[in-house]
């Protein structure tokens, strides 16, 4: 049995004994559980609280990112450079092994483009042949003709071989003589020859892929007849004869396959004449005559089907710079906007909008230019642009596969002939 201090009161020890430690601990206990719930809402309010201002702050930064691209995008789309069209320019390409003038010039199916023949006076006239290459910018020789020749023609044939067909050796006599080159060995074959010598002529690719040739000169004397070659047999036929005698004239292929002719200088005249051959029926047809007479002038077929026809020599000023357009549908010509400089032995290329770009030529003190200029079917109306790095006459273009024009030889001021060339583009 227990004893009992009798010096300490019974209920002292055991009421006051115990109450002091158990209120201590419960206010202790009060005062952790309050800690507790105030760390919880803190750590509650941090968890909602830090991750909702780092997505704002992300957003504000997305905004603010997206409102600086969009400003810098609107700056960057108000620049000129993104809303100009820059201007052409001319860039100078490998020359030519042969300086030439009076040569031919055609694209051929593979891209690249062959110039043969020329001259650089009447008693060097030449057999030679090259061939450029877009993609190198270079010259390669190719074989010869089997005759020197200059004032010829070359026709793409549907094959992809080319047809040169007559030309003089001498500026005076003319040759009877046809031959085609295969691009694919380089090597030229004869064919058969012309019923008519002739040069300063025509040549037409018809819809059947035979070729038409048409009037030029032999000997001093004018000529009407005409002759189509057939691919398939390879020989030529004589046809009707067209309404007029002429030379240094042009044709053009209308889109309903028919040839209009125009111009050319006939009886010691320039012609105001133009006419119409019908593959169909095999006749020649006069059609409405221009309003300027005019040889050595420019013919293209505009993107409408019509036909435009620019400068050369004739009417009164002797080197009009006047344009007109033949209307396929009326047979009628309408005179349009006049270049801005009288030409002739100019050259005029369709580019790639459906615009006319006409370069160089002889101008009205016969002096050599370098000019050049392009026409606007839908105003009517030619602009300047950047002139040729040089002056050419007589000189050739051909439009490559990417719409750049490449512009070779021709003849410069005073007696030089030219072996350089240039692109457009």
């Amino acid at each position: 049995m227990n004893k009992v201090d009798p010096s300490v009161p019974q209920s002292v020890n055991s009421d006051i004994g115990e109450t002091q430690p158990t209120q201590s601990t419960r206010l202790r206990v009060c005062i952790r559980s309050k800690l507790t719930w105030i760390i919880f809402i803190i750590v509650t309010i941090a968890i909602i609280t830090i991750p909702t201002a780092i997505i704002l702050t992300k957003k504000e930064n997305v905004v603010e990112t997206n409102l600086t691209t969009t400003m810098m995008t609107t700056t960057t789309t108000a620049e000129p450079e993104s809303t100009t069209t820059k201007e052409a320019a001319w860039i100078l390409t490998g020359s030519m092994n042969t300086a030439r003038i009076n040569h031919i010039q055609v694209t051929l199916k593979n891209g690249n483009v062959l110039v043969s023949g020329g001259a650089t006076d009447f008693k060097n006239v030449f057999s030679s042949a090259e061939v450029y290459n877009p993609s190198t910018g270079l010259w390669t020789t190719t074989g010869n003709m089997s005759t020197v020749r200059s004032h010829h023609t070359a026709s793409i044939l549907t094959n992809g071989s080319v047809l040169v067909v007559g030309g003089t050796t001498n500026g005076i006599n003319a040759l009877d003589s046809a031959e085609v080159y295969n691009p694919s060995t380089g090597l030229w074959t004869t064919t058969s020859i012309m019923s008519t010598a002739r040069h300063s002529h025509t040549a037409s690719v018809l819809m059947n892929g035979d070729v038409l040739v048409a009037g030029g000169t032999s000997g001093g004397t004018t000529l009407s007849s005409a002759e189509v070659y057939n691919l398939s047999t390879g020989l030529w036929a004589t046809i009707d004869t067209m309404n007029n005698a002429r030379f240094d004239h042009t044709a053009s292929i209308l889109t309903n396959g028919n040839v209009l002719v125009t111009g050319g200088l006939g009886g010691g005249r320039y012609l105001f004449s133009a006419e119409v051959y019908n593959p169909s029926t095999g006749l020649w047809t006069t059609t409405g005559s221009m309003d300027t007479g005019r040889i050595s002038h420019t013919h293209v077929t505009l993107e409408n089907g019509n036909v435009l026809v620019a400068g050369g020599l004739g009417g009164m000023s002797g080197k009009p710079s006047s344009v007109e357009v033949y209307d396929r549908s009326t047979g009628l010509w309408i005179t349009t906007g006049s270049m801005n400089t009288a030409r002739s032995r100019h050259t005029a290329s369709i580019l790639p909008n459906g615009n006319v770009l006409v370069t160089g030529g002889r101008g009205d003190d016969n002096t050599g230019l370098s000019s050049a200029e392009v026409y606007n079917p839908s105003t009517g109306l030619w602009t300047t642009t950047r002139a040729m790095t040089t002056v050419r006459y007589s000189h050739k273009a051909s439009t490559l596969a990417n719409g750049h024009v490449l512009f070779a030889g021709g003849g410069s001021n005073g007696s030089t002939v030219l072996s350089s060339a240039e692109l457009y583009g």
